[in-house]
């Protein structure tokens, strides 16, 4: 089947995300004939290499493959190479898609690039680390027509899109008391995390706690006012320091409160992948209502032969099939499922619809459409995230200090006393 060129993906970031969920997703949506040429742009070559050749992608997808930057063929696998994406990205053909995974702290500025280079954008969470970064992405992706989509994919998890039906339908009555946790296996100590999840970058509330956060606000339609986050620093295995430890509470518009615990803490010997999940307490008229989604436990249960060869696997195993998997659906290779795949689908496709208008009015027209469903995350309709996580930056970097969010304004302060 013949795509058009303008149905062009080109990813930022070759990291551990890419690998077991974007890039799939990307090849699935090739070999459907969705999506043209899949670049991917990395600090270096030698990570690029060692995503093109890895088994688990080669024998879901035989045959494809995506266009390096840089090419450890042509290059020196361990140059690093740090503005390389300013250049691919300008190489892109205006209009079509970018997709940006890469550290927290590097998100504005490439954002800023993708948009001077008029590209549609889907970009892993959180979107930005400042407010008023969300408010200048959303201003100049709707001047050009751009859509931008943020990557939250527990809004894609249909236990979720049943709880924001109910929620909003007053079956669930008001929401009360919320507790969450996300703690991540230990051994990503080992891994990239330690170049670049530090103390003075981000922290464990900022990249995983803001799932909860998010899904909170996605189900209740209630906004945020007051953030507190206690963090404990602890060190790597290559002596940088970070926030591996941390406790946040976000009191929301009515009084109510969530607390949730992240960590890169979860036992690398234990039988699932992390651990994670939310409890929600709410108030009816005549009785409590209750809402809990155990994320970690999902019903399955294996004990293999071996341990696999990844980080974390072990014979017995509790394996998640909701999140993402790649499994035997008849053809070619492997298909892969879950609501990890359904975000990344509906934000791309979200992208190639806006990317087959040439009209900016009607990209525009759209822009408005996707903020005021709220299904999708965007600069529009989520910004109260980039508010939460500045406020918890400041928190955190200030012994859990509470910061008051003014949402009229819109801005952060600590709390007076």
């Amino acid at each position: 089947m013949m795509v058009s060129d303008k149905f062009q993906v080109t990813v930022i970031g070759g990291g551990m995300i890419t690998e077991i969920q974007l890039l799939p997703v990307l090849y699935h949506m090739q070999r459907s004939g969705l999506i043209s040429d899949i670049h991917i742009c990395a600090l270096d070559g030698a990570r690029l290499a060692e995503l093109r050749s890895a088994q688990s992608l080669a024998g879901a997808f035989p045959g494809q493959s995506f266009i390096p930057h840089p090419d450890p063929d042509k290059v020196d696998p361990k140059q690093k190479c740090p503005d390389l994406y300013k250049e691919v990205l300008a190489g892109a053909l205006k209009g079509s898609i970018a997709v940006i995974a890469t550290p927290d702290q590097l998100h504005y500025e490439m954002l800023q690039v993708a948009i001077d280079c008029d590209l549609h954008v889907c970009i892993v969470k959180p979107l930005v680390l400042k407010y008023a970064q969300a408010e200048d992405i959303a201003k100049r992706a709707y001047e050009r027509g751009l859509l931008i989509g943020i990557e939250y994919h527990k809004r894609f998890d249909h236990r979720s899109l049943m709880a924001r039906k109910a929620y909003r339908e007053g079956r669930l009555g008001e929401f009360r008391l919320a507790q969450a946790q996300m703690i991540e296996p230990y051994y990503y100590r080992d891994s990239n995390f330690q170049n670049w999840c530090t103390c003075e970058n981000t922290d464990m509330f900022t990249y995983v706690g803001c799932h909860y956060v998010d899904l909170v606000a996605f189900i209740t339609g209630l906004k945020p006012v007051s953030v507190s986050v206690y963090g404990i620093r602890d060190r790597y295995p290559n002596g940088n320091e970070g926030f591996l430890w941390t406790d946040g509470r976000v009191i929301w518009e009515n009084g109510a409160s969530l607390s949730v615990v992240d960590a890169i803490g979860y036992p690398s010997g234990a039988a699932g992948g992390n651990a994670q999940g939310l409890t929600m307490w709410c108030q009816g008229d005549e009785d409590a209502a209750l809402l809990v989604h155990d994320d970690q436990f999902r019903g399955v249960k294996c004990h293999y032969n071996t341990a696999g060869n990844q980080p974390g696997d072990t014979k017995y195993a509790e394996p998640n099939p909701d999140y993402f998997q790649l499994i035997d659906q008849g053809g070619v290779g492997l298909t892969p499922v879950g609501y990890g795949c359904r975000s990344v689908e509906y934000i791309i496709q979200s992208c190639l619809r806006a990317a087959s208008s040439s009209s900016l009015t009607e990209r525009q027209k759209l822009i408005r459409q996707y903020d005021k469903e709220g299904i999708m995350a965007t600069p529009g309709n989520s910004s109260y995230n980039e508010l939460v996580i500045e406020a918890a930056r400041m928190s955190i970097l200030n012994g859990g200090r509470e910061v008051v969010i003014d949402n009229k304004t819109p801005s952060v302060r600590f709390r007076d006393f």
